[in-house]
């Protein structure tokens, strides 16, 4: 059943794990640094459409004669793979990611999982049947002080709220004015995956309303608000817009969430604050040191793949496998569902 934990099989060789890069654009050339740093993975070849695109790319890591192709097929069959990073766009991550698991290649993908819950259903299947990992990376989960956000929030005991706020004057790559609606298309699924992290809650149903404000420069729908009712009896509200002329938040959004014994606060960036109801006592949890301190990096990529590694090795899912990670990008179609219908929406895997 989509949704349940599922089970994969692991590597036990004696040796790194080979890897290969699926796309060459920005992403894929900073995961590509990352096999190349981890000691436990190598990086075994690059796809990309353009292929020249993809000896480029290698070229500029002094990897010239890295297998490249513009053929995934013809770099799984030819450097057998024990994993691939799926670094595409999203509306080719569905067809890509089923095409490694079925010839018994595990899967990391980028967010979102897939564009639509149906081709998400069919990628999980695709795990299952072949008995790979299949993970999505959410970076963001990695960030030191939302790590310390969350274990704060535990403090709190059972929430009953959880709000998010994103708002940002953004003038984006030129696909997000192609979107209807480009905030909850792309940006959303950071923010409610990070609740339920934060909040260890799924969601149930949604209301939003996704609207298009008069001076923004968008032809879509670029702000919106949800209320979500989730597990547990939570409300997790979120409002946010890409047209925000002014007192923008964070990439990370910021933060509020209340339970029993109190409050904490987070803007996105800084360290978690807390207060603590009358007769309780709540400390602010600190943000753990950088496990990768003096790398040049993109947040969240080497983290992922050491979760990834061990998961390989050990059978421990990571954050991001597909059962868990279909929930967030349930909370996003469901919050599309509705702004369309203008209705109440339940979610369901």
């Amino acid at each position: 059943m989509v949704g349940d934990p599922g089970t994969f099989e692991t590597i036990k060789e004696d040796r790194p794990l080979r890897g290969v890069v699926v796309g060459a654009g920005y992403i894929g050339g900073q995961w590509a640094p990352e096999l190349l740093a981890h000691p436990g993975t190598e990086l075994v070849g690059w796809v990309d459409v353009v292929v020249e695109r993809a000896r480029a790319a290698a070229a500029e890591l002094g990897l010239d004669d890295l297998p490249v192709s513009d053929s995934l097929t013809a770099l799984l069959d030819g450097e057998e793979p024990d994993f691939i990073v799926n670094c595409t766009v999203p509306q080719a991550h569905h067809d890509v990611t089923v095409t490694a698991l079925r010839r018994g290649v595990s899967v990391l993908s980028e967010k979102p999982m897939a564009v639509t819950l149906d081709e998400a259903r069919s990628m999980v299947k695709a795990a299952d049947e072949a008995g790979r990992l299949f993970a999505v990376n959410q970076n963001r989960r990695f960030m030191q002080t939302l790590v310390a956000f969350r274990r704060t929030v535990a403090d709190l005991g059972p929430l009953g709220v959880l709000t998010s706020e994103f708002f940002m004057p953004y003038r984006g790559p030129e696909f997000l004015g192609t979107l209807e609606h480009p905030l909850l298309q792309d940006m959303a699924i950071h923010l409610f995956d990070a609740a339920r992290a934060v909040s260890g809650a799924d969601p149930v149903s949604v209301y939003c309303e996704s609207f298009r404000p008069s001076w923004t420069w968008y032809p879509g729908a670029c702000s919106a608000t949800a209320i979500f009712e989730m597990t547990g009896g939570l409300r997790y509200t979120f409002a946010g817009s890409w047209s925000a002329p002014g007192q923008a938040t964070s990439w990370t959004g910021s933060w509020r969430a209340a339970g029993p014994r109190g409050t904490a606060r987070w803007d996105g960036k800084g360290d978690p604050t807390a207060e603590a109801a009358e007769g309780h006592v709540v400390r602010p949890h600190p943000p753990e040191a950088d496990a990768f301190p003096g790398r040049r990096r993109f947040q969240g990529l080497a983290e992922g793949l050491e979760e990834f590694v061990t998961g390989l090795r050990t059978g421990q899912a990571p954050q991001g496998e597909c059962h868990d990670n279909i929930r967030s990008l349930a909370m996003v179609t469901a919050a599309l569902e509705s702004a369309r219908t203008g209705a109440r929406v339940p979610i369901t895997l």
